[in-house]
């Protein structure tokens, strides 16, 4: 009997391939960009973004702000779309992603922006959207169609566009080494999928995923993914809040899924990693340096920019499998349309 392979496996097999395709298609538009951006010298980056793009926002934050020094805010679409405020933004770089670039408040926020003086850069899968329409510049993530609802390619395009961007921007060539290997980065990481992690979580109804710094982001990505398409409560925290309420939950086997980078931030998170296994919680963490908790395998990228991408790819490939040991079909969750549309 052939297994039926879903169209987010696919995806998820094309992320190496959409990465390459992004670094050579999109690169004289990323360095045309940053070009501008060197000249216009911002003083502050304000992001646009919903669901699973603005978890890229998060993740180009600490990004922007470690590599850059350049504080970075996100701005509810709503204060365009619904209120129609008008917002100090001069000296300023307004930053929007959507994988469509088809929201109306998303359109409308960054119409706004560029209205009350920021220079208006569109990071979307259609460089013909209305988003691209009202933005300065847009740079195509180039990924390629995503058919499955949940977001896989699209994520990690955005979120590697977003680096093209900073890394040229800051003449950093480091991080510039690092997306060039991202490729080979990423297939490796494509083959983890973590069955003691979907052995650990069984059928418990709720979790807790935890990220530190840029690895924040794919925490909070790793969350909207468990509600998606497993149809499973997950909360996302920093591992430096979680203890401050959210941990009173914990009981014995309660599962905790925590990412770290190879950076700063994780030392901090294997500790606290290792203090909620302690008490009784199911801790699992993609990092060598925890001792109660579980080490998950992880590949990394040789920067601790990239890190993160690498885990969340071995992440969707796990909570797709996990979705089909629970029976259901990833591809098409209840209640949700690939295209959300938000006024």
């Amino acid at each position: 009997m052939t297994q039926h392979i879903t169209r987010m496996r696919r995806e998820i097999d094309e992320i190496p391939e959409a990465v390459q395709r992004l670094l050579d298609h999109g690169a004289q538009d990323v360095a045309r960009v940053a070009a501008v951006l060197r000249l216009r010298d911002p003083l502050f980056i304000a992001t646009v973004a919903r669901g699973s793009s603005d978890h890229v926002c998060t993740y180009l934050k600490y990004a922007a702000e470690l590599l850059l020094g350049l504080p970075v805010a996100s701005i509810g679409p709503s204060v365009a779309s619904v209120y129609d405020a008008r917002l100090r933004l001069e000296r300023a770089l307004c930053l929007s992603v959507s994988q469509s670039g088809k929201s109306p408040d998303i359109v409308a926020m960054a119409r706004n922006a560029g209205r009350d003086g920021a220079l208006s850069v569109a990071l979307t899968n259609d460089a013909a959207s209305p988003l691209a329409g009202v933005s300065d510049h847009t740079i195509d993530i180039h990924a390629g169609p995503e058919l499955s609802v949940a977001a896989t390619k699209t994520f990690v395009t955005s979120a590697v566009a977003g680096l093209m961007l900073l890394a040229d921007w800051a003449e950093d060539e480091g991080l510039r080494a690092a997306l060039g290997n991202l490729p080979e980065t990423l297939a490796a990481a494509s083959r983890i999928d973590w069955p003691e992690m979907r052995a650990a979580i069984g059928a418990r109804p709720s979790l807790f995923t935890l990220g530190r710094g840029t690895a924040l982001a794919v925490s909070n990505e790793a969350a909207l993914k468990f509600k998606e398409t497993c149809q499973l409560h997950a909360e996302s925290y920093s591992s430096a809040e979680v203890l401050h309420g959210p941990v009173s939950i914990v009981e014995e086997g309660f599962p905790v899924l925590g990412f770290a980078a190879e950076d700063a931030a994780e030392a901090p998170l294997a500790e606290i990693a290792d203090q909620i296994a302690a008490k009784g919680a199911t801790v699992f963490a993609t990092t060598g340096r925890v001792s109660r908790a579980h080490a998950l395998d992880h590949v990394r990228s040789g920067h601790p920019l990239t890190d993160p991408l690498s885990l969340i790819v071995s992440f969707y490939a796990m909570v797709e499998a996990f979705a089909a040991e629970r029976g259901i079909d990833p591809d098409a969750p209840r209640h949700l349309n690939k295209v959300t549309e938000t006024v």
